[in-house]
């Protein structure tokens, strides 16, 4: 027998976009930035990290690879499901997946994110953008976000082996003491203080997940590393609080102390963006090799075969919940598997409520 997707004719890629050439950058920004007030020369200032690399983000170059890897996971389990794609911020935009599936005559879709954590930036804004979308489309299919997946074995056994494979690049005598830099996005204290249900997810889950890979590490090599979760990519006006420390000014304190190799773990970010190639292997790479540290980036799960079968199980997991049978949710670590349907209030817009799918208000 198959697995079955039903009540989903459809799964969704739902995921934050990027510029593809120098002329898209501005515009993109604009996107990712409106109703801040935030200058156009800042926004060129910012867009320098773009056109260092030819204008062109890879985060949508990453998202068709995924697509086609879901795809093939599908068809080669025998689920006969068609697979789409949708940005909140560049083409192919929400909108237009919308449009497409109604007219392919979908009714109802399972929504994958490419957001593993509970914040506002992260899941309720998302949310909204799934519900403005299916406002501007006239008999659009009814969409269903699948659940945060920080703490499924698909995405932690993934990043497991990354920090095992960065491990072993290092040198035989300095790999023992590696200090492990797990990085995420940073986001302003007052956001993570809302995310979740009863506040602090955001910090709660990368803590979460970074314990785990210690601890699964450590039974691996037989020792337990330093490590520390750290973040990058800050933005917005100085006087708003951050989460710190930021990744950079975290290496500057390795270097004036005992000065270790170091291992940097993107577990914030599930493909090589921007905030990756950009924050970690450019800017953070160059602070290390000021300070003298010895620097190794670690992979993000990626196409990685057991993360894209992690979706299908989340598909096949939220399927057989809507046609009520007893699910067994899978999740490593010390947090519970997250709900499919957010609580009221869960991840607050800080600028004031939208409508938004997925939650109960």
């Amino acid at each position: 027998m198959h697995p079955d997707p039903l009540p989903y004719d459809a799964l969704l890629l739902v995921s934050f976009g990027g510029p593809e050439k120098a002329d898209d950058v501005v515009p993109f920004l604009e996107n990712v930035t409106r109703g801040r007030g935030i200058p156009r020369e800042r926004l060129v200032e910012v867009g320098e990290h773009y056109f260092g690399f030819g204008g062109r983000s890879p985060i949508n170059d990453q998202n068709r690879e995924l697509l086609a890897a879901i795809r093939e996971d599908l068809a080669g389990a025998g689920i006969d499901l068609p697979v789409y794609w949708g940005n909140r911020n560049w083409d192919p935009y929400l909108t237009d997946a919308l449009e497409e599936m109604k007219a392919d005559g979908v009714t109802r879709a399972a929504c994958f994110v490419t957001s593993a954590y509970s914040s506002y930036s992260g899941c309720r804004q998302y949310r909204e953008n799934l519900a403005e979308a299916a406002a501007a489309v006239e008999g659009a299919p009814r969409l269903d976000r699948l659940r945060h997946y920080f703490n499924h074995p698909g995405f932690l056994t993934a990043m497991v082996d990354s920090t095992l494979t960065a491990l072993s690049e290092l040198p035989d005598a300095e790999r023992e003491d590696a200090h492990l830099v797990f990085v995420t996005h940073s986001i302003p204290i007052s956001m993570d203080d809302a995310s979740g249900p009863e506040g602090g997810a955001y910090v709660a889950q990368h803590r979460s997940v970074m314990q785990e890979i210690v601890e699964r590490v450590r039974l691996e090599t037989g020792h337990r590393h330093r490590h520390e979760l750290v973040y990058c990519s800050r933005s917005g006006a100085p006087h708003i609080p951050w989460l710190e420390p930021d990744v950079n000014d975290h290496l500057a304190t390795l270097a004036a102390e005992d000065g270790p190799p170091v291992v940097v773990i993107p577990i914030g970010f599930i493909s090589d963006h921007m905030e990756v190639v950009y924050d970690l292997d450019t800017e953070a790479a160059a602070t290390a090799e000021k300070l003298g540290l010895t620097f190794v980036r670690a992979a993000t799960a990626g196409i990685d075969p057991r993360f894209v079968a992690m979706v299908r199980d989340l598909l096949l997991e939220r399927a057989a919940t809507e046609r009520g049978e007893e699910v067994v949710r899978a999740s490593e670590g010390g947090l519970a598997p997250c709900w499919d349907v957010c609580a009221a209030g869960c991840c607050a817009n800080p600028r004031g409520p939208l409508p938004a799918l997925g939650g109960l208000d």
